[in-house]
């Protein structure tokens, strides 16, 4: 699901609740963190950091300790960046050389609803306008929580090329849906694109300020998931 929302450059490892990943051995640091753990945080925590070192070793990077740094934000191996996310049923690791791309991030969540009132805390006025159109003309899809993933995305990208805090409401994403032969999108879409147009100073990459970051989203059976990537090339202001 996810290796198809970013570009060959990133690497990416997925598992589901139900196998050994949740089991693999973990290294001693990462272990203390857990010293107080609930059964259920303790098997996402391996799991996804399993997905991690297997990614690492695709991308041909030694395996190391995944420790949460400044804000829960993952410090990954010198030259690398990377992103994780894990929800019921299923977690996942992306990675790739620093040198290929400046950032990514990664979300994945239940493919339903949000809870009452959350999408008040999460939307802008804008935002939920062009929800609300996109859930008349396309009902398949919980629009409400993809736009919830995809600031996760956002903000996964953004911290580790910002070093600060993101709010809500400081990035208006528009959600675009996948095209049929016609070049409409069909009621049916489980593909998708999104813009996030970052509304304080964006990052500076390679010199140059970043006022928006693009990203790819999918639908598949009870998951969605979001992918922003931030590449080298392509910084500047758009």
């Amino acid at each position: 699901m996810m290796e198809e929302l970013l570009p060959q450059s990133a690497v990416v490892v997925e598992s589901h609740a139900d196998d050994a990943a949740d089991r693999a051995p973990l290294y001693p640091e990462e272990q203390a963190l857990l010293t107080r753990a609930v059964a259920g945080r303790r098997r996402e925590f391996t799991a996804v950091r399993h997905c991690a070192r297997r990614a690492m070793a695709k991308l041909g990077v030694p395996p190391a300790p995944v420790l949460p740094g400044e804000r829960g934000a993952p410090r990954w191996p010198a030259g690398v960046v990377g992103s994780m996310t894990h929800c019921d049923g299923y977690r996942a690791a992306a990675l790739a050389r620093a040198a290929d791309l400046a950032s990514l991030g990664i979300d994945a969540e239940p493919h339903h609803g949000l809870p009452d009132g959350v999408l008040d805390t999460v939307a802008l006025p804008a935002e939920s306008a062009r929800l609300a159109e996109l859930g008349t003309r396309m009902p398949g899809v919980h629009w409400d929580r993809l736009l919830f993933s995809a600031k996760e995305s956002v903000y996964k990208a953004w911290f580790p090329l910002t070093g600060r805090w993101l709010d809500f409401a400081e990035a208006d994403i528009e959600l675009g849906a996948g095209t049929d032969a016609s070049g409409g999108a069909p009621a049916t879409a489980r593909r998708g694109v999104f813009r996030a147009r970052l509304l304080v100073p964006g990052p500076v990459v390679d010199g140059r300020p970043v006022a928006a970051f693009d990203g790819r989203w999918a639908v598949v059976g009870d998951l969605l998931a979001t992918a922003v990537t931030v590449p080298h090339t392509a910084a500047g202001p758009r």
